[in-house]
């Protein structure tokens, strides 16, 4: 009976969480604050913005709010930006109990877009500070609030409400300038104090959903498109249907890590949830054991994109590339290529273990690699396929890595179990011969019209082998009798498919007998106990 590797199934569970973060605009290099909730199966994005929710049902786009200066206090406010650092002026503070704050329609992050009827939005900061310490006892100012206030402002979110007396906590290089002091004024006696009227409309700072990206199928990427350059403590996610986060950036790596992990497990369990569903209208012979989103790397172009995003599945006797995935039971004839999972052989390439340390792993020794490892991607690994080519793929995460090693290794083994046998057509000194490669017997030569056994070795017979690259390969067995080894020599059409096959059989043989051993040979899985 055919005993196949133990296969370990990583639970994992559904992550939800909420944070701040930033989203990057690559165009204008600004990041704007943003606000992330992670569900079962969506990432919303929210935006701040300022809402009227009672008394009034017109716009809170525009708002126009007087304000009556103080003798202590003045106007209760301090502003940033101006037109020469090309973002408008805007409300940095609203001082507790004063002008400003009395109204209770003016929050952080509102623009000023007039003052006293003049249009300041083409205004310098200077500009602006002397219209409104020059406007009188009373100012009237225009104001909307700017949803995307680039993070240099640092500006500080607070709570939703427009009451707000304290700072980021981090300084920006463009200074606040303060007007809860006295400007020029002609009244010297007190100013009533600004309050909101009983039939205005009230307005809140809130945080409001600008984009939904459902995580079934999503993919992530923390590489600038199409190349090998790592995005510093950020990522995109984009859907199945392509609509993008756009850059979500953190504000340390140890975020950045953490959020990433967390959409990749929800991402993991939806996709072994979409298996299931896809398993049931498949026979026991043709599941799917894994499938999930990879970078490809392009060889032999001169294009500027080094990596493609490729969709790839192992399921029944097959292994599958994609460039979308399969969504149902028709897509699976579109692949845009199709492999046997017995003339195939998965090697790990790169493993990130520790800063500045990388650990090249070759898994199976003496294999030719035909790869340039000079991209500065970790966790990566090849297919090598018919005909000496090769795919060459990355993953973003270790444990990614360490469940494409395990799936491939079961994959592999159950197609074995399943095959039990495979037959190629071969020659020598002008003979045409049969090789069997069987899981019971080991391998057999003969003759493919007589069909007489010219010889048959068991798998432990086999000592070694050589090939010369093309066609051309050398078997040496160890006689039983005479302890002498034995020489057969055998030419194939396709070489590397029959050499991936005996791996897989000889593979799946020692899995068998000694399945911890097969299990102490994964670094993928080291370094996930490891971590």
């Amino acid at each position: 009976m055919f005993i196949f590797l133990n296969f370990c199934v990583c639970l994992s569970f559904f992550q939800t969480k909420t944070g701040i973060a930033l989203l990057y605009d690559e165009v204008s290099e600004n990041a704007y604050d943003i606000r992330l909730k992670l569900t079962k199966e969506v990432l919303t994005i929210q935006k701040q913005d300022v809402i009227c929710v009672s008394g009034s049902d017109h716009s809170a786009n525009h708002r126009t709010v007087t304000l009556r200066r103080q003798p202590v206090g003045g106007l209760g406010l301090s502003i940033k930006g101006g037109a020469e650092h090309k973002v408008p002026v805007v409300i940095s503070k609203i001082f507790k109990d004063q002008a400003a704050e009395q109204t209770g329609m003016l929050f952080i992050g509102d623009a000023i877009i007039q003052v006293n009827g003049i249009n300041v939005e083409s205004a310098t900061h200077e500009e602006v500070v002397h219209l409104l310490r020059n406007a009188g006892d009373e100012v009237t100012i225009t104001v909307q609030y700017l949803r995307e206030a680039p993070s240099f402002l640092k500006l500080p979110l607070g709570s939703p409400g427009p009451s707000s007396d304290h700072s980021s906590g981090t300084s920006s290089p463009l200074f606040d300038s303060g007007l809860h002091l006295n400007g020029n004024s002609n009244n010297t006696a007190p100013s009533s104090p600004s309050s909101p009227i009983a039939n205005e409309p009230k307005y809140e700072k809130r945080w409001l959903d600008t984009l939904s990206v459902p995580l079934s199928m999503a993919r992530i990427s923390r590489y600038k498109t199409g190349t090998d350059k790592l995005r510093s403590n950020a990522f995109e996610v984009l859907a199945l249907d392509g609509v993008s986060t756009g850059i979500l950036q953190f504000y340390t790596a140890q975020e950045s890590a953490d959020w990433l992990r967390a959409m990749s497990t929800n991402i993991s369990d939806l996709t072994l949830q979409n298996m299931k569903m896809a398993n049931k209208c498949c026979s026991p012979s043709d599941q799917v054991i894994h499938m999930g989103w990879v970078n490809e790397r392009l060889e032999g172009t001169d294009s500027s994109q080094l990596y493609k995003f490729k969709f790839l599945a192992l399921k029944g006797s097959s292994f599958y590339i994609f460039s979308t995935p399969p969504v149902s039971t028709l897509d699976w004839v579109r692949a845009e290529k199709i492999y046997n999972l017995c003339e195939v052989l998965f090697k790990i390439h790169k493993l990130w273990l520790a800063d500045d340390c990388w650990l090249q792993a070759n898994l199976y020794l003496g294999i030719h690699q035909d790869f340039d490892l000079e991209d500065q991607r970790p966790y990566c690994f090849s297919v090598m396929v018919g005909h000496g080519k090769s795919h060459y793929f990355n993953v973003e995460l270790g444990s990614e890595l360490a469940v494409w090693e395990k799936s491939f290794q079961r994959a592999i083994f159950l197609e074995v179990q399943r095959t039990g046998s495979k037959t190629y057509m071969c020659s020598w000194q002008g003979d045409t011969l049969c090789f069997t490669v069987d899981f019971a017997l080991g391998f057999t030569c003969f003759d493919s019209k007589t069909k007489n056994v010219l010889w048959r070795f068991k798998f432990s017979q086999l000592k070694g082998s050589s090939d010369d690259g093309k066609t051309r390969v050398k078997l040496l067995f160890q006689n039983v009798d005479t302890k002498q080894i034995e020489t057969k020599e055998l030419e194939f059409q396709d070489l590397t498919a029959v050499l991936h096959c005996i791996h897989s059989f000889i593979a799946a043989k020692v899995a068998s007998v000694d399945p911890v051993f097969i299990d102490s040979q994964s670094i993928a899985r080291k370094y996930m106990y490891s971590n």
